[in-house]
């Protein structure tokens, strides 16, 4: 079997499926370039001599029972859906990488002792609906009915109605979740530059960072900006471009993983000859250690607080995402690890910045991560782009990786 052609192949043909006029992919939640694409996948899957099967909600998955402890199921792979004007490497390599590696298995191997199991997660990015990991969400019993009921796109189409007319429906919440999985490996583009710059062919993640997300509204007064002098102002720039300045200086101090953006900055009125009386802005904040993130935030929540007061402006400050660091199961990283060694890659333990699929399973079953390099980092955008060799590399570390946690006593 040539690996690197099968690979090739397939993420070339999976990636004119939703393919955008004006250049990359968008495969949006139970849209029709979705559903095709999922089928797709679960005919590659049946030719590859995998059992396909679709849950109630749309996830995908290809079954090949072990041969010996048939109870006990490795899982692999990632989400299906884009972002809108996405990359064609996001989501979908994870998928066609695990079943391009058990294809690969069986082709070398024969039967495994566990069973193997390829999973294509409905949705993961929340470009269509606001909602984001619905896939793996719904795998793991943790998707709510509630919260999706009475959600619509940005073109009024309601969430249920879309998802029945594509076949599917919620899932029914007696049944527990799944009891076999022993462990599961996602691959995935980095997303980031290090392991680009740093000469790298593998990341083996052992940590998924936390994330705290803040809306901040500034108020102080708007007022003629010749005509006001200095010392009278109530300028919110003024007090905001304090605060950005000052926490991102702090950040820089403490350093990695720690990282610190305001990406989201919103002036009123926002005009040339008006001293700003409102600013809107966001932060974000990520670090693989829940207390230093936590103590972090709660510094730079008490410093903003000690800015408006300075500069007579009224501040209101939204936590709206608070989500804790995911680490990863050690014994199944040292497995990656191994993997990486035996194939005699370049490789280096790190965390992710980013959020994966994988850091709404790792709770729930033994997970971890492989990351393969990104062209200049980019990502979610059709310039997206890895090395061939690179893919080529990340496939034969997931395979190895597979083969020790499904064909070894």
């Amino acid at each position: 079997m040539d690996l690197g052609k099968v690979l090739a192949d397939n993420i070339k043909n999976l990636s004119q499926i939703g393919s955008d006029p004006t250049g990359g992919m968008t495969r949006l939640l139970y849209t029709d370039s979705w559903l095709e694409a999922q089928k797709y996948v679960a005919n590659q899957l049946t030719d590859a001599g995998l059992t396909a099967t679709f849950d109630e909600v749309g996830n995908l998955f290809g079954r090949i029972e072990g041969t010996k402890y048939p109870e006990e199921t490795i899982l692999s792979g990632s989400h299906i859906d884009t972002v809108v004007n996405g990359g064609t490497l996001d989501g979908q390599f994870g998928v066609i990488a695990a079943y391009v590696a058990i294809q690969y298995l069986l082709a070398t191997y024969g039967q495994p002792l566990r069973s193997l199991e390829v999973i294509s997660m409905a949705e993961e990015e929340g470009s269509r609906f606001p909602t984001v990991f619905w896939g793996s969400k719904n795998f793991v019993r943790e998707a709510k009915r509630s919260d999706v009921e009475d959600i619509a796109d940005f073109e009024g189409k309601k969430f249920v109605d879309e998802m029945r007319r594509q076949g599917f429906d919620f899932r029914d919440e007696s049944v527990p979740k799944r009891d076999d999985i022993r462990a599961f490996v996602e691959i995935h583009i980095e997303q980031g530059n290090v392991l680009e710059n740093e000469a790298l062919q593998i990341g083996v993640v052992n940590n998924i960072a936390g994330q705290r997300r803040y809306t901040i509204v500034l108020k102080g007064e708007a007022n003629h900006a010749g005509t006001t002098p200095m010392g009278y102002r109530k300028d919110a720039v003024y007090g905001f471009s304090k605060i950005c300045f000052e926490i991102i200086d702090r950040a820089v101090q403490v350093g990695d993983p720690l990282v610190v953006t305001f990406g989201k900055v919103e002036p009123k009125p926002n005009t040339v000859n008006v001293v700003p009386g409102e600013v809107l802005f966001t932060m974000d904040c990520r670090h693989t250690d829940q207390e230093v993130l936590k103590n972090f935030t709660e510094e730079a929540e008490a410093f903003m607080k000690e800015v408006a007061k300075d500069h007579q402006l009224d501040i209101a400050i939204d936590l709206w995402m608070d989500e804790a660091p995911v680490p990863m199961n050690d014994d199944i990283v040292a497995t990656v690890e191994k993997a990486a060694k035996a194939e005699k890659m370049k490789y280096k333990m790190m965390h992710s910045g980013a959020g994966h699929d994988s850091q709404i399973i790792a709770p729930h079953y033994p997970s971890a991560m492989i990351f393969v390099p990104s062209i200049k980092g980019i990502s979610h955008n059709p310039a997206e782009e890895t090395k061939h060799e690179d893919l080529v590399a990340g496939v034969k570390v997931l395979a190895k990786a597979l083969y020790e946690l499904a064909y070894k006593e």
